[in-house]
C-alpha cells in the first residue's frame, strides 16, 4: 500500500541510517519523505520536543502523515506528549541505542558496566566536532576527568563497520584512554520500527 504525504522527522545523528532503512524495505519506504532536525539537538534535549511539534504541525497543517523517527533521547516524556497531542507515533525506546541494538542488550551492557560510553557510527563519525568542539574540550583540556573520568569502556554499537569507521573509534578510545568493544547492530531494527511506524501512518 502507498504511502503518499507519510513524512519522516528524522534526529540528524540517525538520517543516514533511516534512509538506508527505508531504501531497504520497499514496504517502509513507499511514497515516505524524510525530513531532518539538527543532529546537535542531542546536546539539548530539552529543545527537541518542540522543535518536533513545530516542524509536525506544520507538516499536518500541509495534510502530511508524520512519523517521527526519534525515540525519547533524554526528554524524559516531553516528546511523547507533543506525539500524544499531535496523534503521531515516534520510534520505541529510550535513545537511539534500544532502536539498533535492542532494549535487551543496551541493558545488558549497562549492567555488565554501568561506566560505558557508547558510541554510534555518526558519533564516531563527528566525535571532534560534536563532542570535543560542542563541549569546549579543545578549548578547555582540563575538562576532560570532569566530563570522562567515570568511564570504564567505550563501546561502539556499529551500524555498518568500516575499516576507517574502525580507526576512528580505536582514536576515540585511546583518546580516552579506555578499552574499546565493539557490537555490530546493524540498521535491522531501525528498519522494523520504520516499517512499524509508516504502516500504522499509512493506515
Amino acid at each position: 500500500m502507498a504511502r503518499a504525504g507519510v513524512v519522516v522527522i528524522a534526529c540528524g545523528a540517525i538520517a543516514a541510517e533511516v534512509r538506508a532503512a527505508l531504501r531497504s524495505s520497499a514496504r517502509a519506504g513507499d511514497g515516505v519523505e524524510v525530513r531532518t532536525l539538527p543532529p546537535l539537538l542531542h546536546n539539548h534535549p530539552e529543545l527537541i520536543a518542540g522543535e518536533v511539534a513545530r516542524m509536525a504541525g506544520q507538516l499536518q497543517s500541509e495534510g502530511r502523515t508524520v512519523v517521527v523517527a526519534y525515540a525519547d533521547c533524554g526528554t524524559y516524556g516531553a516528546l511523547d506528549e507533543i506525539c500524544t497531542s499531535l496523534g503521531i507515533e515516534r520510534l520505541a525506546g529510550l535513545h537511539c541505542y534500544d532502536v539498533f541494538a535492542g532494549s535487551k542488550v543496551v541493558e545488558a551492557v549497562f549492567a555488565e558496566e554501568p561506566g560505558t560510553y557508547v558510541l554510534t557510527d555518526f558519533l564516531v563519525r563527528s566525535f571532534e566536532r560534536t563532542v570535543v568542539q560542542e563541549l569546549g574540550l579543545d578549548r578547555y583540556p582540563e575538562l576532560w576527568p570532569d566530563y570522562f573520568g567515570n568511564y570504564r569502556r567505550v563501546v561502539w554499537l556499529a551500524q555498518r563497520r568500516t575499516a576507517d569507521l574502525e580507526l576512528r573509534a580505536d582514536a576515540i578510545a585511546e583518546m580516552l584512554s579506555l578499552p574499546l568493544e565493539v557490537i555490530d547492530t546493524g540498521i535491522t531494527g531501525l528498519a522494523d520500527e520504520l516499517e512499524r511506524l509508516s504502516s500504522r501512518a499509512g493506515g
